[in-house]
């Protein structure tokens, strides 16, 4: 496949106001301008969707029934529905964030000046080149994150004209750092691959998406959200593929205990991380987005939130005791689809549903670390790392 970060690009030239007020502060009426979001299928709202189109592949996640549940049932989004992304936008009074990757690109100008979505579904954090290597061979898209950020700082100038406005511009906006590195772990273990294998990965993918952060610090970033992984042992992909007799399952939530902690070591490596870029720039507030946490009160307490249908089992999917059959993708004309998916925390075996990305966002809202974003509400929502 070619690589789309050497596309040509022809440009005319987790959470507003006109001044900073001091560090930490957000701006005249508590809310920022924009959203900028970097990463994978649990923040794309369109870029794999218009790559696809203009390469002439299909990939199940975008087919009927993803998206049923959207506002025009679009296909795009790797849900049902709507996804964290769109909570966050909808909780700062912003419009729904648009793709990148669009027909009549400098058309859309003015929807841009709100918000850009440059995550791809399908993304690692690491490149192609240090993946194939270790047998890691991504079959959907090579628009890492590196790639990803090169496209924002190629469509900078379109949308917001001079050095001094962009960096204005990045500084008013929220930046959304993943999800991403999820897909880095996804392919080799849903191969086969021992966890043991997979572990090496961490700290240099942890690497990756710290440079990025404190590259676009550089570049004027001066909110950043940043979030962890989520709890993988809970996936009903995960627990299809890797559970067995011989793993340790947790009696509170039936996940799998062991790649739960490898889930824990990714995100727990990425706060230490983050802690040192957030004493190396005092002014800018990097926020720890705790997707871990955030998503593991819906498996402790799946019925509490309405989840009646539980919270391992996929809506989307086959046969199985967790509703994924390795045979049957969802999207597929054989796959089947439950009645009614705001039951179901699991969607399709990796993502989830509409409803749990709702709790999830609403998770993340109640903690400390989002206390520095803000709603249309005028209730404050700083970082305490």
């Amino acid at each position: 496949m070619a690589s789309f970060s050497s596309m040509p690009v022809t440009f005319a030239g987790f959470l507003v106001g006109l001044i900073l007020l001091s560090n930490r502060c957000l701006y005249a009426n508590g809310c920022y301008t924009s959203i900028i979001s970097f990463g994978d299928s649990l923040a794309d709202t369109g870029n794999l969707k218009h790559l696809c189109s203009i390469s002439n592949r299909v990939f199940s996640v975008l087919l009927p029934p993803y998206g049923q549940d959207y506002i025009d049932q679009s296909i795009g989004r790797c849900s049902n529905g709507r996804l964290i992304i769109d909570f966050i936008a909808e909780r700062l009074g912003l419009p729904l964030i648009p793709p990148f990757l669009q027909d009549n690109w400098n058309n859309n100008m003015v929807t841009f000046k709100h918000g850009v979505n440059y995550a791809v579904a399908g993304a690692t954090a690491l490149d192609p080149s240090v993946l194939e290597p270790k047998g890691i061979v991504n079959p959907m898209t090579n628009a890492s994150l590196g790639v990803q950020l090169t496209w924002f700082k190629q469509s900078l100038p379109s949308i917001c004209g001079s050095r001094s406005n962009c960096r204005d511009f990045i500084g008013r906006s929220l930046i959304l750092v993943g999800e991403i590195g999820g897909n880095d772990y996804n392919y080799p273990i849903l191969e086969g691959k021992k966890i043991e294998e997979v572990e090496s990965l961490v700290p240099p993918i942890i690497d990756t998406i710290i440079s990025a952060v404190t590259e676009l610090i550089e570049m004027g970033a001066k909110s950043l959200v940043v979030p962890g992984n989520f709890p993988i042992g809970c996936s009903a992909s995960y627990l299809t593929v890797c559970g067995s007799e011989n793993e340790e399952y947790d009696p509170k939530t039936g996940c799998l205990v062991r790649l739960n902690q490898f889930a824990e070591y990714h995100s727990k490596l990425l706060q230490i991380k983050l802690k040192q870029v957030q004493d190396l720039h005092p002014d800018v507030n990097i926020i720890y987005a705790d997707h871990y946490n955030a998503a593991m009160e819906i498996y402790l307490f799946p019925y509490k939130y309405g989840f009646t249908n539980g919270a391992l089992k996929a809506c989307c999917g086959g046969e199985g005791r967790y509703g994924v059959d390795l045979s049957v993708e969802c999207g597929e004309t054989s796959a089947t689809v439950c009645d009614d998916p705001d039951t179901y925390a699991s969607w399709d075996g990796i993502h989830l549903t509409e409803a749990a990305y709702r709790i999830i966002s609403q998770n993340l809202f109640s903690t400390p670390q989002f206390n520095s974003l803000c709603s249309t509400s005028g209730v404050g929502l700083s970082a305490s790392m």
